[in-house]
């Protein structure tokens, strides 16, 4: 079978084959060195899309640092979370369990480089991906990457460096990219995985099928679910005990709320399709759909404290909550969710040397959000237990056409590539309200019976509504080689808001060669955030637990235009602009021994955050019942530096085969100037300077012998600090360095069965207590930046054909 003409010269475009035809993938173990010498396979070798839209470009030649993760890379890591599997595989990438914290317990938020979840640019298959329904704390709406099902992922693509003048918006820490599986087969895995103490049972399927359709393309399916069980790590809390004993005709729940891991069911698929209509035209496209549901315990409301929910009053004669909820409740908030992105495109050459991509894309997240075992007390009697809460929907349009010239200068010995197109990108954010009774303000309230549903007030009609926003671009990105050691590149993007105006970003690259096995990198780049219509319009209410008074606070959160905000200060958002320059030095050698080591640092300038809170103005209408009120705006600069390690060493182990690999991350950030810098918001400067630890690392060895691998992984996380986040008076609590062992080992049956079993955190370690929240039975902190759930294990079945 032959590969088409347009086929072969797209991919060589693209950088998915080498000059010589050979696929990308397989690039990575069969490399040579530059002398021509055959060189031990090394990562560094492998073909890249991400960072460079020059022809033949491997890893080791890149103008900027990217890590290549492998199929066996993912599958190594037992979880079906690509979020997880990145945090394990990405020195600078870390992800929070955050167990009840509203919709952040299902869409957790990831950050590279310690910057915000939404920092980072996400793509599929060089397309972006399109962000989450939820906006996180302080504002920030990321891509969910948990929507993408990792079995069907051929390779993953991690740039770290600023990339807006490539990509745009949000490529500020670096750029995600994930590439889909396309090539023929079968495989079917079935795991089941489960806590050493007996819990977070997960039973996990996926199947893929691919077929080459003859010289036409090729064909994927994906099928992924995932059916979790809840964790526990939880203390009966103290005021649960004095309630027993206050009460002891009745049969208090011990634990009476739950911190742990949500009860979570998800379904996912996918295809990814490429079909040549002619030697010179090629179809394109691909599609994710996922559709997951899950239940986290709120917080338990005591019924000899909670007096604005127990309250009795003449207005409702006869009702107490008593009968209804003897022993108080614990909210249950649900959460269901459907994502869907579709891309298609056709590309194709006009001449040998210039090759064109058109392409469209739709993406779409929608999270409908539930209460149960609640109640709206100032409706009485007349309150419903289970409520509605709304609806928050995401939708992005992309249109792109990218252009791509091998231009041929006479004075130079290999053509300058020249890429250069034009984006038009539509986002559209939509609230849904919930039932009425979910944010009604019944008659009880004028005794002092609180509205809303308790634990989550839902989305009320003044809240609903929908807001868009059009961006146009324009970019050219050109990669010039100046002989045998010295290549440069620049790149210049033009985009243009219907919300705040235009924006102008660049970088300038350059790589020099010291000898054909090593070489210094660095970029200079500017680059931009743009505020979405979700954080430039929307309103929400939140409750908490205060850890010091054990009593409900109600926060409102108000849109920057909204009277009240701009009464209290609130000034329109604009967006967060920053500054990269990184130092590198590259390697490898004919041993199998490879890496990096690359020096950055970040300015970031008009960061976005929420603000200060405020107390209600005297005389301000506060029909919600507010404590407290603050609003998003562009808050503070900051400074981030820090220094990314990795090293791969390949070689012959006996009859077998061993790979080692370190990664390491330093990574500090200072808050410069800006509000969060004074003593009335000292937690958010805490947050941001000191909430995820400045050093991170792992080091991997593997062992292949025949049947057999194994493999060992040792994880450590650096000191960080964490805050109760009470309404007032805050606290803080500094927690010590971690570090974990993971173990596995897997063996091959025959050519079509395989099974792995291993554990994580072997030890079964935990952190320190967090003492300041054992008020409310939580013993280890819900921030912390790794599992606190300790040791898993796991066993899984393979069947490839």
């Amino acid at each position: 079978m032959h590969r088409s003409k347009l086929s072969r010269s797209i991919l060589l475009a693209l950088g998915l084959v080498s000059a010589g035809g050979a696929i990308a993938a397989d690039a990575g173990t069969a490399g040579t060195s530059s002398s021509g010498n055959a060189a031990a396979p090394t990562q560094l070798d492998a073909m890249l899309v991400t960072g460079t839209r020059a022809s033949n470009r491997t890893q080791f030649e890149t103008l900027a640092p990217v890590d290549v993760f492998t199929k066996q890379d993912i599958q190594s890591v037992d979880s079906t979370d690509l979020k997880d599997v990145l945090a394990q595989l990405v020195p600078s990438f870390v992800v929070q369990r955050l167990p009840m914290a509203d919709g952040q317990v299902f869409v957790r938020p990831a950050t590279l480089r310690g910057l915000s979840p939404d920092q980072t640019l996400v793509l599929v298959n060089g397309r972006r991906f399109h962000r989450s329904a939820l906006l996180g704390n302080r504002g920030a709406q990321a891509a969910d990457l948990a929507q993408i099902p990792t079995s069907a992922i051929k390779r993953i693509e991690v740039l770290r460096d600023g990339a807006s003048a490539q990509y745009g918006s949000d490529a500020i820490a670096g750029v995600i990219n994930i590439i889909l599986e396309d090539s023929p087969g079968t495989e079917i895995t079935a795991g089941y995985s489960q806590y050493a103490q007996g819990d977070g049972g997960s039973r996990d399927f996926s199947a893929r099928t691919g077929w080459a359709l003859g010289d036409y393309g090729s064909l994927a399916l994906f099928a992924e679910s995932s059916n979790s069980d809840a964790t526990s790590r939880t203390r009966q809390r103290p005021d649960a005990i004095a309630f027993q004993a206050a009460h002891p005709e009745l049969d208090v729940p011990n634990p009476v709320q739950r911190w742990g891991q949500p009860e979570l069911e998800s379904r996912r698929v996918g295809f990814n399709l490429k079909a040549n209509a002619s030697d010179t035209l090629e179809l394109y496209a691909f599609g994710l759909y996922s559709h997951s549901d899950g239940v986290s315990d709120f917080n338990w409301r005591n019924p000899d404290t909670t007096t604005g929910a127990y309250r009795t009053t003449s207005i409702f004669p006869g009702w107490n909550l008593r009968s209804l909820y003897p022993v108080g409740f614990s909210p249950q908030y649900g959460n269901t969710q459907n994502d869907l992105q579709l891309v298609a495109g056709l590309r194709g050459e006009i001449t040998p040397k210039l090759r064109w991509d058109l392409s469209a894309s739709y993406g779409r997240n929608a999270i409908d959000y539930s209460l149960d075992n609640s109640i709206n007390a100032s409706l009485g009697p007349d309150s419903p237990t289970s409520f509605d809460l709304g609806r928050l929907t995401q939708t992005e349009k992309n249109a792109n056409a990218d252009f791509n010239y091998e231009w041929d200068v006479a004075a130079l010995s290999k053509p300058v590539n020249v890429a250069f197109g034009a984006e038009f990108r539509q986002e559209t954010y939509q609230v849904r309200a919930g039932d009425p009774a979910s944010y009604a303000v019944g008659r009880g309230a004028a005794a002092g019976l609180e509205a809303n549903s308790n634990g989550a007030p839902g989305f009320s009609a003044s809240q609903a509504g929908q807001w868009s926003q059009r961006s146009k671009a324009a970019y050219v990105d050109m990669e010039v080689p100046l002989g045998e050691r010295w290549s440069i590149g620049a790149a210049g993007r033009y985009e243009d808001f219907s919300s705040f105006g235009s924006t102008v970003d660049g970088k300038l690259s350059a790589r020099f060669a010291i000898t054909p096995d090593v070489a210094l990198r660095g970029t200079l780049s500017t680059g931009f955030r743009a505020p979405t219509p979700a954080q430039l319009n929307t309103t929400s209410t939140t409750q908490g637990l205060d850890t010091r008074t054990l009593q409900i606070f109600t926060s409102g959160r108000l849109s920057p235009s909204d009277p009240l905000a701009q009464l209290l200060g609130a000034k329109p958002l604009t967006p967060e602009e920053s500054r990269t320059a990184s130092l590198g030095l590259t390697w490898r050698t004919d041993q199998g021994l490879s890496g990096s080591v690359d020096v950055y640092r970040i300015t970031l300038s008009d960061r976005f955050s929420q603000s200060a809170s405020f107390a209600i103005p005297a005389g301000t209408p506060n029909p919600l019942g507010y404590t407290s009120v603050n609003y998003f705006t562009n808050d503070f600069d900051t400074t981030t530096t820090g220094v990314d390690v990795v090293g791969n060493y390949l070689r012959d182990l006996g009859a077998g085969r061993m790979t080692l690999t370190l990664a390491y991350n330093y990574n500090q950030t200072r808050v410069d100037n800006g509000s969060t810098s004074v003593a009335t918001n000292e937690t958010q400067r805490v947050l941001f300077e000191d909430r995820l630890p400045e050093h991170k690392g792992s080091f991997t060895g593997s062992w292949d012998i025949g049947a057999w691998s194994l493999m060992a992984r040792v994880r450590y996380y650096g000191k960080w600090t964490d805050s109760t986040g009470n309404a007032t008076g805050d606290i803080y609590q500094q927690f010590g360095a971690m570090t974990f062992l993971d173990l596995a080992v897997g063996y091959r049956i025959n050519e079509h069965h395989s099974l792995r079993v291993g554990a994580d955190n072997v030890f079964d370690r935990y952190p320190d207590e967090a003492t300041f929240q054992a008020s409310r039975g939580l013993i280890y902190s819900r921030n912390a930046p790794y599992d606190t759930d300790g040791a898993n294990v796991y066993a899984q079945y393979r069947l490839t054909f």
